[in-house]
């Protein structure tokens, strides 16, 4: 017995490896999870714009957490879609259950709506059957917040609406709005609005001490004074009147700005698309040189063409939309919401008795700056018969006004050209004189 036990002991030690320590821990078997898998697959996405003759879809959630799919008739909750006659961005929701007193209420233009101004949201369905991706703007860009409301009870107008915004006070939602501002940005708009905040705090009294004493000091620019006068009254684009070449007489830099260029880019993406792109809807200026931009092979020179031709299409939908007889064809025309705010302030549309018009001097304005970007895009030397019927102009009439802006106009293959030549000259303008009675 102790033999067989002796002989076993030294088995044992003959086969354990001397490296192995006395006290090796067990090594603990870990059940494997299986990690689920997500389908995956390609889909096309298709964005649909918003159309000015339909609806888009209207998104909602209710504050007070009642659910209308809870009740087993799901007919007996009726809806309405109230749109402001004046003003088709106000758009008002109203939900009401059947058999009760209280109606859900929803706008786009008060409570936690008004906060959402950074935001604009989009409805996406995904078809899995066709992989497709289907993005639509909803109604205002905004998502409505219903109000649980007693039907008879007179609401004041002044009353805020039962959210975090319409409790703040107007600083407290401006600081929260710069916050997500800062947060969510573009390091551009962020840089700008840094600019502002310094020249709103330049604003403040510490500042106005020495503003006398500055005063004094001014050397005033009489050539500068003469030249805003001319172009206040000759209602033109800011020029250099001792420039001495065209680029210079007329900057682009100073009619597009350098936050524009991201919004004109319309037909250079079109560009890239090939031959099945439709050009119906743009003017004739911008149809005659589509062949002129594609023949174009430094792409630095087609871009910066090509967006001036999207600015100048821009600038005649919104004449058209302010005119009796161009409202027609600019009706579907979308013009970027910067842009659009820029033409407004610079073009002023007068209030009229039953839609907005505009005065016939930003009407001659809004002209001259047309006129001036069809220069740059023909090299200075243009062609009016076809930018006159985008106009809806008699060629005499826009001869006068290309003669405004310091060109001559001549006439080759029987077709009346304008060329600006530099240093510019302006024609004199010619008053009248009154008869004296002898």
């Amino acid at each position: 017995m102790e033999s067989d036990a002796e002989d076993t002991k030294s088995q044992l030690t003959q086969n354990q490896d001397p490296s192995t320590p006395k006290h090796k821990h067990k090594k603990r078997k870990t059940k494997k999870t299986a990690v689920p898998t997500i389908p995956t697959f390609q889909a096309a996405v298709q964005v649909f714009p918003e159309h000015p003759e339909k609806t888009p879809p209207i998104v909602a959630h209710f504050s007070s957490g009642f659910d209308p799919a809870k009740n087993p008739d799901p007919n007996s909750t009726k809806i309405g879609l109230f749109r402001n006659a004046n003003r088709a961005k106000r758009v008002e929701l109203v939900v009401h259950p059947d058999g009760t007193s209280v109606d859900f209420v929803g706008t786009s233009y008060t409570g936690a709506a008004t906060s959402d101004q950074y935001c604009n949201y989009a409805l996406g369905v995904l078809d899995k059957a066709t992989q497709t991706l289907k993005i639509t703007p909803i109604v205002s860009n905004k998502i409505f917040r219903l109000e649980p409301k007693v039907r008879g009870y007179n609401y004041s107008d002044k009353e805020p609406a039962s959210s975090a915004m319409g409790e703040l006070t107007a600083q407290e939602k401006a600081e929260k709005q710069m916050q997500l501002h800062n947060l969510y940005g573009t390091k551009k708009s962020i840089r700008e609005s840094k600019k502002m905040q310094s020249l709103k705090q330049a604003d403040g009294p510490d500042s106005l001490k020495d503003l006398d004493a500055k005063m004094k000091q001014i050397v005033v620019n009489k050539e500068a004074l003469e030249s805003a006068e001319a172009q206040s009254s000759r209602h033109i684009p800011p020029f250099n009147e001792s420039a001495t070449t065209p680029q210079e007489a007329y900057p682009l830099d100073k009619i597009i700005i350098t936050g524009e260029w991201d919004d004109v880019q319309d037909i250079y993406n079109k560009l890239q698309g090939g031959n099945d792109v439709k050009w119906d809807a743009y003017p004739n200026f911008v149809l005659n040189r589509i062949q002129k931009l594609k023949d174009i092979r430094v792409e630095e020179e087609k871009f910066k063409l090509a967006c001036i031709c999207t600015y100048i299409t821009h600038l005649i939908k919104f004449k058209d939309q302010y005119t009796m007889d161009g409202v027609s064809s600019a009706k579907g025309h979308r013009i970027p919401s910067n842009l659009r705010n820029k033409f407004l302030n610079m073009f002023d549309p007068a209030a009229g008795s039953r839609r907005q018009t505009l005065s016939r001097e930003k009407t001659n304005l809004l002209i001259s700056y047309v006129l001036v970007l069809t220069l740059h895009v023909d090299e200075f030397q243009t062609e009016l018969t076809d930018i006159a019927k985008d106009l809806r102009m008699g060629e005499a009439n826009v001869k006068d006004h290309y003669e405004n802006l310091g060109c001559k106009l001549t006439k080759q293959r029987g077709k009346p050209v304008a060329t600006l030549p530099v240093p510019l000259k302006f024609p004199q303008e010619q008053r009248r004189r009154k008869k004296g009675k002898r």
